[in-house]
């Protein structure tokens, strides 16, 4: 695997062998065992969207891995203003073994992987957020033991998360059930993907018609940074998009509840069951840092 740049470019064997391998990361890391396969290697981190969660997970990663992290804020690097981005990719190919790119633009991401000749990480852009959705079927499989025929339903904005959950869940054997209100659905590309799959994959602007029977439920914020001055006709539009008690009583009554955080409690999901669900919500916090430390072995150790 040379980069990740979006789960539409994986195979299903490709995804769970990401899985697997953070598993046995994981099991390494937890037991003192060192797993220095990244030894003498540098990651350059590229942030034009600010991250708790991405770059501690990221830079720990490396640091666990025998490796260094290289921290680049959009003050330290300003991709395609003050130098093209194709001349970007092709510098920092001299000084660093990879880079990881939080970013808005998919293009800038692709861009990067065109004209550099090191892996690229996608770290999170408008379109895809691959690493989350690693991390996601992580701590499902985690706490189901498999992936194939569970259901999942996604409650929200038809964004990075919804994009790439519809694409992971898919190829990994799940079924996909969205709800999503008119004129935040996903892009044409995602619903060409997911038309694909047949009756395994459903979307409705009826959270409750979508969350029935489903194994795993996962919401996200309603408004994303950048989109600041959308938050009231958000507000609006998602009202009724809410995880909470009436929602999850569709839902099998073992369901798991996932939010790849922050949460903004009251809105896109109770405090309630945000707390009754807390132990998955954070064990998929944490798995973040395994499933990024397998996707940089697969495409940095060479």
């Amino acid at each position: 695997m040379k980069h990740l740049l979006k789960l539409l470019d994986l195979t299903k064997e490709e995804i769970i062998d990401l899985l697997n391998l953070a598993d046995q990361l994981k099991y390494e890391q937890k037991h003192g065992i060192e797993h220095h396969y990244l030894k003498g290697k540098t990651l350059g981190m590229i942030f034009e969207k600010s991250s708790t969660r991405t770059r501690v997970s990221f830079e720990t990663g490396m640091y666990q891995l025998g490796g260094h992290a290289l921290f680049l804020s959009s003050r330290d690097l300003q991709i395609g203003r003050g130098e093209p981005v194709q001349d970007t990719a092709r510098v920092l190919s001299r000084y660093l073994d990879g880079i990881m790119i939080r970013t808005f633009a998919q293009k800038e991401v692709d861009a990067l992987a065109e004209y550099g000749s090191i892996p690229v990480i996608n770290g999170l852009t408008d379109f895809a957020h691959p690493c989350q959705i690693l991390a996601d079927l992580m701590t499902i499989r985690e706490y189901r033991g498999s992936l194939e025929g569970l259901r999942m339903c996604f409650i929200g904005d038809g964004n990075n998360m919804m994009n790439s959950l519809i694409v992971g869940c898919l190829k990994t054997g799940m079924e996909v059930s969205v709800a999503c209100p008119e004129g935040y659905r996903p892009p044409q590309v995602i619903l060409d993907f997911a038309a694909e799959y047949g009756d395994k994959f459903r979307m409705t602007d009826k959270p409750l018609e979508a969350a029935v029977d489903a194994d795993v439920v996962i919401t996200d914020v309603w408004t994303s940074m950048g989109q600041e001055e959308e938050r009231a006709a958000r507000e609006a539009a998602f009202a009724g998009y809410q995880v909470n008690a009436e929602l999850m009583a569709k839902a099998k009554p073992d369901a798991l509840v996932l939010h790849c955080l922050p949460a903004h409690r009251g809105e896109e999901i109770t405090a309630d069951v945000f707390e009754a669900h807390a132990a998955e919500i954070f064990d998929e916090a944490e798995n973040r840092l395994h499933a990024q430390k397998a996707v940089l072995v697969r495409t940095m150790k060479g």
